[in-house]
């Protein structure tokens, strides 16, 4: 399993709601979250096989920017 993290411009719930049916369509990807806590406003993903370049225009055609930060195996480390 891979986790990617992105930074976005994806800043509150309702930005959250907007993207949700995308990320969720995408088979690949078996969890999501978004920290619009974070000054990046982190979007990490986890599934198998997970093409960043699909995740990023994914999240382009809701109407955001993600760009990626990190690429990680199950046990956390760098890939």
């Amino acid at each position: 399993m891979e986790i990617l993290k992105f930074k976005t411009n994806i800043k509150c719930g309702g930005c959250v709601e907007t993207v949700t049916p995308f990320l969720n369509g995408e088979e690949s990807i078996g969890n999501w979250q978004v920290d619009t806590d974070s000054p990046d406003k982190v979007l990490t993903v986890s599934g198998r096989e997970v093409d960043p370049q699909r995740v990023k225009n994914l999240v382009q055609q809701a109407g955001f920017k993600a760009d990626l930060l990190q690429v990680a195996g199950a046990s956390g480390g760098d890939l």
